[in-house]
């Protein structure tokens, strides 16, 4: 008889080919078996729960270096685990900005024994280092590079064409893009209401968001180059997107496909104020719309948080963003539940989206060879998100209180039980993430 270092049994597994009432054997942190009998170190019973393929949120913001009173790497980290989340990739818009290879290393070396789930740190493009990003895209533990078109929270902002043209043609794995048109934006700073952050999006219009993705669309046809748009906030995007799938690949986040601003503003204020803004309810059909046509390929958190001193000041002195690392399963289980969503299509958004858009090795489904990666959720369980569940450092969640159903039971990491229950293990043993075109040479 086999012998492992852990088997999951009893569970629902989703496979490649679907879900199975099945096991799952573990060696070395990897998966060694599917579907065998055979003892192990650590039998973990899993009747009633499902096995997912280890969710990846390919957009978080945990601060650190320099803006560690909002989030840290441990912190953001251990609240992506306790979500069940098993890999993130981090955005470079800290103090100082991650844009050279010294920052890159610097991330990854507070990163060592401190991450409880595995990493990637993207590199920001800015208008000094263009001819650089070729090789800072090819280091181990890079996710790739992040354009910011439009100003948002840091001062990373690449606006104008020319400049754009010259990142795009430095290097050749996807770049991630927030896409809102800086230009437009600066000229309707008049928009904005004092005292009412409702105003947030009419000042941060669909058309600065429409404007900067054919710019963007346009530039990258030009160069030849990949492209991943992040944050989608409107069905016209969409639409558009729909017809360059070629070289496009595009996100959306759990709080657009749930919040919708006739609420939101009124009941959270400049809790609700994030970049690109919660929109209408209308836009939010809009986007649940386009993702049942497929053109949605991941849902990232855009886990972006700031203190709520910083969040209780007048619009439009208030930061935008808001966390999501540790609600984004949760709340995508919710809409499972309640028919908006099925089971395999949360499967290719959070696992198997990514590793195919961004090349991830070894990661993003239940299958031999592959690490041990697992989300183990229970999907009937009826719960509510309370402020002493939530783990970011700033202390506050737009979800507290809502009534969910589903709930992340296990977080396992390599073959690691990262956290069981809501405990977490002894020690953090993160790992960065392989990327096709990054692996480090052996020996």
């Amino acid at each position: 008889m086999a012998h492992y270092d852990m088997i999951l049994r009893g569970g629902t597994v989703w496979t490649p080919g679907g879900p199975a009432e099945t096991s799952v054997a573990v060696q070395d942190g990897r998966i060694a078996a599917i579907g065998v009998d055979g003892d192990a170190g650590t039998v973990i019973d899993c009747t009633g729960l499902t096995i997912l393929p280890g969710v990846i949120d390919s957009q978080v913001h945990f601060r650190e270096p320099g803006l560690v009173a909002k989030e840290d790497l441990e912190s953001g980290s251990r609240a992506a685990v306790l979500g069940g989340v098993t890999a993130v990739f981090e955005m470079p818009n800290t103090k100082p900005n991650t844009d050279s290879a010294a920052a890159i290393q610097q991330k990854l070396d507070l990163a060592r024994d401190r991450m409880w789930c595995d990493h990637a740190f993207y590199v920001g493009a800015t208008n000094a280092n263009a001819a650089e990003l070729a090789e800072l895209e090819r280091m181990p533990g890079t996710a790739g590079v992040k354009i910011f078109m439009g100003a948002s929270t840091g001062d990373l902002l690449v606006s104008e064409d020319a400049r754009l043209a010259a990142v795009l043609a430095s290097g050749k794995r996807r770049v991630a893009i927030h896409a809102e048109d800086e230009a437009r934006m600066q000229a309707r700073l008049d928009e904005r209401v004092p005292g009412d952050p409702a105003s947030h999006p009419v000042w941060r219009d669909d058309e600065s968001a429409m404007i900067a993705v054919k710019r963007i669309v346009a530039l990258a046809r030009a160069a030849g180059r990949r492209i991943h748009v992040l944050h989608i906030t409107t069905p016209a995007e969409l639409e558009y997107l729909s017809a360059h799938k070629d070289l496009v690949t595009c996100e959306t986040t759990p709080q657009h496909l749930t919040l919708a601003g006739e609420e939101a503003y009124p009941r959270l204020g400049t809790f609700a104020q994030m970049n690109p803004p919660i929109r209408s309810g209308a836009h939010r059909d809009g986007l649940w719309h386009w993702l049942e046509q497929g053109v949605v390929d991941v849902l990232g958190s855009d886990h972006a948080p700031h203190t709520l001193a910083e969040k209780a000041l007048p619009y439009p002195q208030s930061p935008s963003g808001m966390p999501g690392v540790q609600t984004l399963l949760p709340l995508m289980l919710d809409h499972v539940a309640a028919g908006r969503l099925t089971m395999q299509r949360l499967v290719e958004l959070t696992s198997a989206g990514p590793q195919r858009i961004f090349g991830i090795v070894g990661k993003g489904r239940i299958a031999v060879g592959y690490d041990a990666d697992f989300s183990i959720v229970d999907p009937q369980a009826r719960w509510t998100v309370t402020e002493d569940w939530l783990a970011s450092r700033c202390g506050w969640s737009p979800y507290t209180g809502m009534e969910l159903t589903g709930k992340p039971v296990g977080t396992i990491v390599r073959g690691e039980r990262v956290m069981w229950d809501g405990q977490l293990a002894e020690r953090a043993t993160g790992r960065p993430i392989r990327f096709e075109g990054t692996i480090a040479p052996q020996g």
